[in-house]
Formats: structure tokens, sequence, C-alpha cells
């Protein structure tokens, strides 16, 4: 009888001798399967009564290169790579270049299929980071921000809802799809509890509405 041939070095050998991607993903050590949850509705709502509420800061002295990304994440992979893998459905590679699948955008309902059509956004803009706090941070303390796979911070969407959204916050933008509000609600709460950002007297308002909705 031939031995059998673990599925994982035949998938890996199949990777090297043909030419069409393959659906097998490259490894990713500390990649997250599934997007970090939030918590319950009523562990979000004692988040958010701790939150510091405050003015929004200045934009003076932001730029986007201030919060490094996308980080390295093994394989040749970079954490662009790592969301799309973790957030889709029948995901192809080449290489470690995620070059076909199919995601659904939470914010807006949209049926992706290719990762072209897909941004991977920050829950809380990076603009709205600064405004809240991150303006303080050391370069370094930004970048893991911007890389945070730990906490519900990135997550894949269609690129019209993400341009859509910029870097308001839930007083002034909230997914037109309703049935995420919820869910939004306890994420943002989550990264800004997680990175102790402040939050506008509007902003506080908005999240508890949309808290309602859970």
């Amino acid at each position: 009888m031939s031995p059998r041939i673990p599925l994982a070095l035949a998938a890996a050998l199949l990777a090297l001798t043909a030419c069409e991607p393959v659906s097998v993903p490259p490894s990713s050590p500390g990649t997250p399967t599934s997007k970090p949850g939030s918590g319950s509705a009523k562990d979000a709502s004692a988040q958010l009564g701790k939150l510091t509420v405050a003015k929004a800061g200045s934009m003076a002295g932001y730029k986007r290169e201030q919060f490094p990304h996308w980080r390295d994440t093994g394989s040749n992979c970079d954490v662009r790579d790592s969301v799309l893998k973790r957030d889709g459905k029948n995901v192809k590679f080449s290489g470690c270049n995620v070059v076909a699948g199919t995601w659904i955008s939470f914010y807006d309902g949209q049926v992706l299929n290719s990762p072209t059509k897909v941004d991977i956004d920050h829950m809380v803009p990076l603009a709205n980071a600064w405004r809240s706090g991150a303006s303080k941070w050391t370069t370094a303390k930004r970048g893991d921000f911007a890389n945070d796979l730990d906490d519900p911070q990135l997550i894949a969407v269609s690129a019209s809802s993400n341009r859509s959204k910029g870097d308001q916050d839930p007083s002034t933008w909230k997914p037109s799809e309703t049935s995420s509000w919820c869910e939004y609600a306890k994420d943002w709460i989550a990264v800004k509890s997680k990175w102790k950002l402040t939050v506008t007297e509007k902003e506080k308002s908005a999240l508890d509405d949309m808290l309602r909705k859970c």
C-alpha cells in the first residue's frame, strides 16, 4: 500500500507545480480566522460609559504616513492579505497574494467577487484616532493601531462604503445596512476603549442610540 501524503503537504506540492491559483492559504502564524468579537451590548454600554468625553482635537500635523501600514505577517503576506483571507469565502492565492474570493461588505451588504473591489477599513479611522488622542502617540504605537488584528479594528468592506465613511464618526455616518448598526457600535466602542481614545458628546449619543438596535 502506498503511504498516504498528508493533505497540507499535498496542497503545498500542488501550489509549487500548478500555474493556477489554489485555495489553500499559505501559512500566516497568528492571523485570526474570524473577525475578533466585541462582546455583548451590555458590555459595550458599560465601556461607553467609561470613555472620556472631549471635543475633537486638531488635525494639525496629521499624515497617514504617521500610521505605518500594512505590516508583514509572514510568508510574504501583509495585514491586508490577512484580513482578506480572514473575512472572505473561497479565497484563492497566488503565492501569498489574494487573487480571488467572495466578500460580503459589512457596511452595505454588497457582494464583492474580486479583491480589487475590497477595501480594508479601519473601524476607527486613522484621522479620527488622531483627533481623539493618537496625535500624542509614538509612530510605533500608531503603527500598532493601524495594523491591529487582535481587536475589531480592521474589516473588509466595499470601496464605495469606505469612501463614503471617510474619517467620520457614528454621529455623522452609519452603515447603510441598518442590521449592522449594533455590531458597528460595539466594535467602535471596543476599539476606542482598548486604545483609550476619547469620544465627543455627539459621538457618544449616536453610539448609545445604535446599541439600542441590539
